[in-house]
């Protein structure tokens, strides 16, 4: 979570700085215990949440491009955060989650 450190101080970047950090990390954290989830149940819940937290993710992000741009490989990140959230749908497909339109 470079990006957080390298926010600007300020009670603005300050909201985006905690939303990112606490988005991004849940992340990983979501589909670590979907890993070790004890029902197919539980493991689509904890993959459908680590996909949630992807696509705010993907949000904080772009968030954080309109209002510091500081650095052009944000674009990057937010290719990134994409590519998670197509690959956590994927999984989610092959399980059988059925998706709300």
């Amino acid at each position: 979570m470079q990006i957080c450190k390298k926010l600007p101080l300020g009670i603005e970047c300050e909201v985006l700085r905690k939303q990112l950090f606490k988005a991004g990390t849940s992340i990983g954290a979501n589909y670590e215990e979907a890993d070790g989830a004890l029902t197919k149940k539980d493991f689509i819940n904890k993959v459908a949440i680590a996909r949630k937290e992807a696509k705010e993710t993907k949000y904080w992000l772009r968030m954080v491009n309109e209002e510091a741009p500081f650095n052009s490989n944000i674009r990057c990140d937010i290719r990134e955060a994409e590519e998670i959230i197509c690959i956590l749908s994927a999984i989610l497909k092959k399980s059988g989650y059925k998706f709300r339109l």
